[in-house]
């Protein structure tokens, strides 16, 4: 039985008690930084030849390796909350910096160890993976062996690692303080607010049009004043990026997010080019909407507009409660896992002002738990992404059978499971409408998502591109990044928006993230991805929960290829595949049409 009342703040004591002062967390972080020193040590005395591994230190090694990164992950995955809760804690950006720095410490020793292995004969690494203990890591240890042969030495891999500590990764850094030192001010309701980042962005789907229009105009003056700092943190962490890759002899600035997701470039191409051509019933969607908020045509301020005054709102109890009701016809193990994520605090949810903008969800190893953040403002598409990120989190849990080693999934099947969960949601919403005007509405904020991930997506992906392939013969301008930015998102929108909103690429967080390059594409695959997996269950019911777990088991030691071919009998280098997800959300989006008429 749900309770009555869950709470919106989550409980990040359990972990270290004190917040960014911790007495627990500053043991913590001593007892792994001797860790790490002790891993660096036994790697640099470890022995390997081309001829001879020993298996069992070897194996040693991997067992110190795999405790290290937990630790330093745990300490990580604090820090993140504590930045994001709060961008005044100043306590949380210098314990970022500490572990940054230790992180970059291990991954040298990490990347050290990686290259030793790697140094083997074919004879001496055949017999190291047939190993009984090792043979369940075979797939990590051979990709570990091919990424090596891509690296330099491990001299000049350790000084990039430590170079990035305050360089490349506190550009990433720079961008957080600037964000955290910004505030919105607009009238809302009759009363005039301040605002953090993220509680505006919350307003660009407002029912008032004046107040979204009100809000566009802000943030874009918010991101203009500061577009000089905004541009020099993207140009410095792209050239600091273009450098490492031009040192290892690295031509395609794809080759490491491709790597980094274990896809292929065929299977790429196939998706854009699907989504390429079959962008104009979402066009249609758009000039419709457009015509039904009064507009001639659709603009960016009213992109994210209620088509109805009268849009549900649910309290965040409500929306756990719904999450739950239609998790539990899916499968019990995924609605068990939502339930005790809501009733142990693992939610910080509250609408509050110095919280971070965006939605996230990260993982502490040591507790077998997840944290989730968003700002819940009673939208149904709030409840959408509540269930986005609960899905990220069952993910994780899923995965608990695994070696640690055989955890790391890659950030487009990460996609898959947190879209599949709101697919979940969005469905029930609209098919559960209590009336023509809701289902409408309903039915508009699903096609809106099919338009985030196949237009807004897009454009992040073709401004990306052409950035870095500009930035490869020095800095790019700011002038021209706000042009390379409405350049893409009209090509990207298919002409299908009046005006463009050329700061988003200093309003979007993901281009400044220095962990995972591209942070763009791996939407749009685990959305399409998600389709497939989301028709079958719908077609199984719960009896499809164990052979959806089973394949996020197996996100982690296979490519993105062989996962599809082996759990859904689909080659995804083919448009076809693709084809057949965009007919869905074609149907949804002409649906709407007829509908709205």
């Amino acid at each position: 039985m749900s309770r009555s009342t869950y709470p919106q703040r989550w409980d990040l004591e359990v972990f270290f008690e004190g917040g960014s002062e911790s007495p627990a967390l500053k043991r913590h972080l001593e007892e792994y930084k001797q860790k790490t020193e002790a891993f660096a040590k036994n790697v640099h005395n470890f022995t390997g030849s081309q001829q001879n591994l020993d298996h069992k230190q070897v194996k040693a090694l991997i067992k110190e390796a795999k405790e290290t990164m937990m630790g330093i992950r745990q300490a990580g995955a604090f820090a993140s909350c504590l930045e994001a809760q709060d961008t005044k804690d100043a306590g949380a950006n210098v314990l970022r910096g500490k572990i940054t720095g230790m992180g970059a410490a291990f991954g040298s020793a990490f990347t050290a160890f990686q290259q030793k292995l790697s140094a083997a004969d074919e004879k001496a690494w055949s017999g190291l993976i047939e190993d009984e203990d090792l043979k369940p890591l075979t797939f990590v240890l051979n990709e570990w062996r091919e990424k090596s042969k891509d690296r330099l030495s491990e001299k000049e891999e350790a000084l990039i690692q430590s170079l990035g500590v305050d360089g490349y990764h506190a550009w990433g850094q720079m961008y957080n303080a600037i964000i955290s030192s910004m505030s919105i001010r607009v009238q809302v309701d009759g009363e005039e607010k301040t605002l953090s980042v993220g509680q505006a962005n919350n307003l660009t789907s407002h029912k008032d049009a004046a107040v979204r229009e009100e809000v566009h105009q802000k943030l874009e003056s918010a991101w203009k004043e500061n577009e000089s700092l905004f541009s020099e943190t993207l140009n410095h962490l792209g050239g600091f990026r273009l450098t490492t890759y031009q040192k290892r002899g690295w031509d395609n600035v794809l080759k490491e997010p491709l790597d980094l997701n274990r896809m292929k470039q065929e299977t790429l191409d196939a998706m854009w080019g699907a989504i390429t051509k079959n962008k104009q019933p979402f066009v249609d969607f758009l000039q419709r909407k457009a015509e039904l908020l009064g507009l001639e045509k659709m603009t960016w301020a009213h992109l994210g507009a209620p088509i109805s005054s009268d849009s549900k709102e649910l309290s965040y109890d409500d929306g756990a409660r719904f999450i739950l009701k239609h998790f539990e016809k899916f499968g019990p193990q995924m609605t068990e896992f939502a339930q005790k994520a809501f009733e142990e605090g693992w939610i910080e949810a509250e609408d509050r002002s110095d919280k971070r903008p965006g939605g996230f969800c990260t993982s502490f190893p040591l507790k077998e738990q997840s944290r989730i953040f968003m700002t819940y403002s009673g939208s149904m598409s709030n409840v959408a992404t509540l269930a986005h990120e609960l899905g990220h989190a069952f993910h994780t849990y899923a995965l608990r059978p695994m070696d640690q080693l055989n955890r790391l999934y890659a950030m487009n099947v990460a996609e898959t499971a947190s879209t599949f969960a709101e697919m979940i949601v969005s469905d029930a919403a609209v098919k559960e409408a209590s009336s023509d005007e809701e289902k409408l509405s309903l039915l508009e904020d699903k096609v809106s998502r099919s338009i985030a991930f196949f237009m807004n997506i897009h454009s992040r992906f073709l401004f990306e591109t052409r950035f870095y392939e500009e930035r490869k013969t020095g800095p790019v301008p700011t002038s021209r990044l706000n042009e390379l930015m409405a350049e893409a998102q009209q090509e990207a929108y298919a002409g299908a928006v009046e005006d463009t909103n050329p700061h988003f690429w200093a309003s979007k967080m993901h281009f400044h993230i220095t962990g995972v390059p591209f942070y763009n594409f791996p939407y749009t695959f685990g959305y399409l991805f998600s389709l497939s997996i989301y028709a079958r269950a719908l077609e199984e019911g719960t009896d499809y929960e164990e052979k959806y777990m089973a394949l996020l088991r197996d996100t982690a030691v296979m490519s993105t290829e062989d996962l599809a071919m082996k759990h859904l009998n689909e080659d995804i280098t083919k448009e076809a595949f693709w084809e057949k997800g965009i007919a869905l959300c074609v149907r949804d989006a002409k649906e709407f049409i007829k509908r709205s008429k």
